[in-house]
Parts: C-alpha cells; sequence; structure tokens
C-alpha cells in the first residue's frame, strides 16, 4: 500500500470511525499481529489477543456510550504516521463528560497499525450527573 499523506489520513479517520461505530472487530482489522498499544495509565498491551482484551471493556459499555470527536490531525508520510487529537465524549444513563487526548499512530508498509500510543490530558473523565 502507498502510504501517501491522503492514504493515512483515509485510515486515520476510518480507524477512529470504526470505534465511534461501536466495531471492534472493524478497529481489529486495522491492528497488524504484532502491534503494540500504549494506554494513557502506562499499561501496555502486546499483539492482537492483548490489544483487542484491552479494548473490550469499552466496547462492551462498561464505561458507557464513547465518541472521538477529531479535534486535529497531523500526518507524517515519510516516517508512516499519523497523529489525531480529539474530544472523547462519553455518556452513562446517569452521567456525561469526557476528556481529550490523542493518539499517535505508527503504520507499517501494508497500511496496519504497529502502535497506537494514547495520551489523555486528564487521569479520568470528567463526568457530571445528567
Amino acid at each position: 500500500m502507498t502510504m501517501t499523506r491522503d492514504a493515512l489520513k483515509a485510515l486515520t479517520l476510518a480507524f477512529t470511525d470504526a470505534f465511534n461505530r461501536d466495531d471492534l472487530d472493524g478497529v481489529m482489522a486495522f491492528m497488524a499481529e504484532d502491534a503494540v498499544y500504549d494506554e494513557f495509565d502506562g499499561k501496555r498491551a502486546e499483539g492482537h489477543a492483548a490489544i483487542r482484551a484491552a479494548f473490550q471493556p469499552q466496547f462492551d459499555g462498561v464505561f458507557g456510550e464513547m465518541r472521538f470527536i477529531e479535534e486535529d490531525l497531523i500526518v507524517d508520510a515519510e516516517g508512516r504516521s499519523s497523529m489525531i487529537s480529539w474530544t472523547c465524549a462519553m455518556k452513562s444513563a446517569d452521567r456525561y463528560g469526557g476528556w481529550r487526548g490523542l493518539d499517535v499512530l505508527f503504520f507499517n508498509a501494508d497500511g496496519k497499525i504497529v502502535a497506537k500510543k494514547t495520551y489523555a490530558k486528564a487521569e479520568k473523565p470528567a463526568m457530571r450527573r445528567l
């Protein structure tokens, strides 16, 4: 796959969209088998099974509904990487809120994510009662 700026932008947005559609299989289709996921809290998941397990609570609705609203997207075609900053909007039966953060994604030549590094501006989401 040619790693043009446009191709990386499309991959990054499609990956984020899979999260917003609550499509765990779709998210995992973007990940290389030997990928690494560095979570915002310092935990690290290595490989498909571990990354899927790290994502599973989100897709099971443990945190309520989560949507990632794009703020900025920076692409480095030569380095096969992108940085997408977002606001994570969260809503449960009795609370709403969220936080801001970003993902730095690194792709292999086949267009699969080999590393996802997540950073957040808060230790935990700021939530308010409905």
